[in-house]
């Protein structure tokens, strides 16, 4: 990393934008993510040759009182485009969109839209996401067609997730016909510029093939159960369907994996047994026999998320893929049906108290349902991978977190530094201030609320920090983002950050307390991938009661800020959704839970929070055999097969099951 000509540099214009980000408050209210996306030119997005994206996929709030009709009315599909699956809900206040340079120009300009719009957060702009979209709401507010293969009634379960194997005998009714009606997968091509994909290259798939697209979608292919059945009977060798040929018919390439994060979970949730009846325990024999539940009959629902989702654990593609699946299940459904839906994803950053842009908006459309939504999602992984620490900053205090940024990670890392005054409004936080040191240099300049500031290095900056009055990312307190380079990459004229530990201090020069949870976010390798991520992590000493027994959950007099408490799954703490923690089968009395899930009660239920900051599931679900075993069995990718997958994604659909 070269030095750099100044500690702080002022932010760019954005080059997609046209934001004059180092403008006074320019960041107050925006979503820091697209403000250094815009500084590092998309860099981390993975675009080749200095290219920038045309258009970016977003997530809408709008004001109360305004509805994506209105917005679509308001807008020029010249430079806003939102999927036809958005209208026709009256009330909805949530939507994705595909937007150009004259969406932000509208939005500086103070003028109508500017008043509807209450937030927005940006997308993961990647391949295809960079268009506009093939079909879009027109300005008339007229909702699109009604699919050809008829809307679903009763009651019926959807899963969004990634690796679908949909003709695998567990999603097959009593006379082998698939239970899958429709299935949407996100993706327009056949491979990736990505790590994951060794070829490096992509092409696009066949529609004859891998269907049309949803015309309410505006993007993806469709596959609808008459569809599904004539592709399966089109390959039977010896009266079995040859699986091999079958999905490379319909070119789902991702399915050449033995195992699938979206198969095992789908099985969990509807599949003819109960993987975890198989089990053995000392009080009774495993069992095998179908249980004929409703949810081993009823009609399915499948997303396949797009393939940037799987190969980036950050979420960054989240926001906007799973909002768009959750339009698509419901505009595939009556309106009196009864839904339930498993989403087994989710990532670690976030404000944690329900507020994020994503989780408001699975709040809002279950409200608008009535009751006939439910959203179910795991608890999440975390709990051992020391990414969350939390500390009370009094009058004149401070708090350094040591932050441990791996050698060889080919990918940006982030830690969001999520500040709030309980008795106070947010204007009075500012007395605090951030100071960044780098590992072996001097500390960067303190920067105090409303300000940013780069570090460069070559061609592209090594370090951003953005700490503004406000953020889009949660609506309590604010959120600061430190935002950080790979730490080696294949381009030698890129500039990387240095491994090692980055000091981040926190200063409260005020009178008031202020509560600080620092998050970093996930950044590990999802199963069956290969991108050069390295989850990064707090470094510290954590204490044990000298028992053992509790050596992996907080004592209380431990005196770190770095705790596992609170390490929740950043799309499970809304309102109305559904969250699982996971448990062990052969639990003592002492340790029932999965060291990898939050547990109860809370260890940590003394220290200070955040307003509204969730630390607890509503449900629980066994995931581990034993402390030893960790995992369950589920459906690999083929049928017949059987793969273990460990984690409170194993937990989320045991719970959906149960809803239907």
């Amino acid at each position: 990393m070269n030095p750099p000509p100044s500690p702080w540099c002022p932010w760019p214009t954005g080059p997609v934008t046209g934001w004059r980000w180092s403008s006074a408050q320019a960041m107050d209210g925006i979503d820091p993510y697209l403000a250094w996306a815009e500084a590092d030119r998309f860099r981390g997005y993975r675009f080749e040759d200095g290219r920038l994206p045309a258009w970016l996929p977003v997530v809408i709030e709008l004001n109360e009182g305004v509805e994506v009709a209105d917005l679509v009315r308001c807008g020029s599909p010249r430079w806003l485009q939102i999927p036809a699956a958005y209208l026709g809900w009256r009330g909805l206040r949530f939507c994705t969109a595909r937007v150009a340079q004259g969406f932000f120009a509208a939005l500086a300009s103070g003028g109508r839209m500017a008043h509807q719009v209450r937030r927005f957060e940006l997308g993961l702009p990647v391949e295809h996401h960079t268009g506009p979209l093939s079909g879009c709401a027109a300005p008339t507010g007229a909702a699109a067609l009604p699919p050809s293969a008829g809307l679903l009634r009763g009651k019926v379960l959807g899963l969004i997730d990634g690796g679908l194997a949909l003709a695998h005998t567990d999603f097959l009714d009593d006379r082998g016909c698939p239970r899958v009606r429709y299935f949407w997968r996100q993706n327009v091509y056949r491979g990736s510029r990505w790590p994951g994909d060794a070829s490096r290259v992509r092409r696009l798939l066949d529609p004859a093939r891998a269907g049309p697209q949803p015309l309410d979608m505006g993007y993806g292919h469709e596959l609808t159960g008459p569809a599904i059945a004539a592709a399966m009977a089109a390959h039977r060798r010896g009266g079995m369907v040859d699986e091999d040929a079958l999905y490379r018919h319909l070119q789902l390439w991702d399915l050449d994996q033995h195992a699938h994060h979206g198969t095992h979970v789908m099985s969990q949730a509807c599949g003819p047994r109960r993987y975890t009846d198989s089990i053995a325990r000392e009080s009774r024999s495993p069992r095998f026999a179908k249980v004929g539940d409703p949810a081993s009959r009823c009609p399915l629902l499948a997303v396949a998320l797009d393939w940037s989702n799987v190969l980036d654990t950050s979420g960054g593609a989240m926001n906007v893929s799973v909002l768009d699946g959750l339009m698509y299940m419901l505009s595939r459904c009556e309106r009196s049906a009864e839904l339930v839906v498993n989403i087994s994803w989710g990532t670690l950053a976030g404000p944690h108290d329900g507020t994020s842009i994503l989780e408001s908006a699975m709040d809002h459309l279950i409200g608008l349902r009535g009751g006939r939504l439910q959203i179910v999602v795991p608890a999440g992984n975390g709990y051992q991978s020391r990414t969350h620490a939390t500390a009370t900053l009094g009058p004149r205090g401070s708090v350094t977190l040591p932050w441990r940024v791996q050698p060889d990670d080919h990918t940006q890392s982030f830690l969001e530094l999520w500040l709030a005054d309980p008795a106070l409004p947010a204007e009075r936080l500012r007395d605090l201030c951030i100071e960044v040191r780098p590992p072996g240099r001097p500390p960067l300049p303190a920067l105090s609320l409303g300000e940013a500031g780069l570090w460069p290095g070559a061609n592209h900056p090594v370090c951003g920090l953005m700490f503004p009055h406000r953020t889009a990312l949660g609506l309590h307190g604010t959120c600061a983002l430190l935002a950080l380079a790979p730490t080696a990459s294949t381009d030698p004229s890129v500039a990387t950050a240095s491994p090692g530990v980055w000091q981040v201090t926190v200063s409260n020069r005020g009178l008031n307390p202020v509560v600080m949870d620092a998050v970093i976010e996930r950044d590990d390798v999802a199963m069956g991938t290969v991108t050069g991520a390295r989850q990064s992590y707090f470094e510290t000493r954590i204490a044990d009661d000298g028992s053992g027994l509790n050596a992996f959950v907080d004592a209380a007099a431990d005196p770190t800020n770095i705790r596992r408490s609170g390490s929740f799954n950043s799309l499970a703490t809304g309102q109305r959704t559904l969250s699982v923690g996971g448990l062990r089968y052969a639990g003592s009395a002492t340790d029932a839970f999965a060291r990898y899930s939050p547990r109860w009660p809370d260890p940590d239920a003394s220290r200070a929070v955040r307003p509204g900051v969730k630390k607890l599931p509503e449900r629980w679900a066994f995931v581990d055999d034993s402390a030893t075993l960790w995992g369950i069995n589920g459906a690999g990718s083929r049928s017949g097969s059987v793969v273990r997958l460990v984690g409170t994604s194993a937990a989320a659909p045991q719970i959906a099951r149960s809803r239907i």
